[in-house]
């Protein structure tokens, strides 16, 4: 009986040791190597001033009518690859006549305004041979002269707008479109010059 007590003794004090020790194990702090720091690097930002003309002309057959010329200066990497020109007025529009009035009520009706001018955006990015790939979008209104427009004794206004993508080198300029007008028949040509700004 001695024997048998003794040796239950001996496998309790077994179990104990062992599960003091797994208790002692997982209550130590878990150390993990320190994760270098990794260096903050400011990489310089890509400087390639640009300047770009966009002239927007009206020709009545060979003989110019106008030359709106437009200048814009960008970079040509982001994140300053972008340009933007907003130019205009706003027109009052009579929206309805009134009739059967007396002669002292004011004169005319409703008044609505509608935006007149150009407005041109340009983004530039640049190319590994040396060229500037340029996205330019050209939106332009106008009113019709007097003896062009539609509707008599009330504005008329024509509207062109335009978008598309061209590769220029520096100096290089290229006819951006060229659309005709339908009830003037002046034809409407954007020209393009790239200029490198040293």
């Amino acid at each position: 009986m001695t024997t048998f007590l003794q040796a239950l003794a001996s496998f309790v004090l077994a179990l104990t040791t062992t599960a003091s020790a797994g208790i002692q194990d997982t209550e130590k702090p878990q150390t993990t190597p320190a994760a270098p720091k990794a260096a903050l690097v400011n990489a310089p930002l890509k400087v390639l001033p640009l300047k770009v003309q966009v002239v927007i002309g009206r020709f009545q057959g060979d003989k110019k009518v106008s030359s709106m010329p437009y200048s814009l200066t960008l970079n040509g990497a982001p994140p300053n690859n972008h340009s933007s020109i907003r130019m205009g007025a706003k027109i009052p529009v009579v929206m309805m006549m009134m009739t059967n009035v007396p002669k002292d009520a004011p004169a005319g009706g409703p008044v609505q305004y509608q935006d007149v001018g150009t407005n041109i955006d340009c983004t530039a990015t640049a190319l590994d041979d040396g060229r500037f790939m340029l996205t330019v979008s050209v939106e332009d209104t106008s009113v019709y002269p007097d003896d062009q427009g539609a509707a008599k004794g009330n504005p008329s206004f024509r509207s062109f707008r335009v978008a598309d993508t061209m590769t220029l080198r520096n100096g290089e300029t290229t006819q951006f479109t060229a659309a005709t007008d339908k009830v003037s028949g002046e034809q409407t040509r954007v020209d393009v010059t790239l200029t490198v700004v040293k």
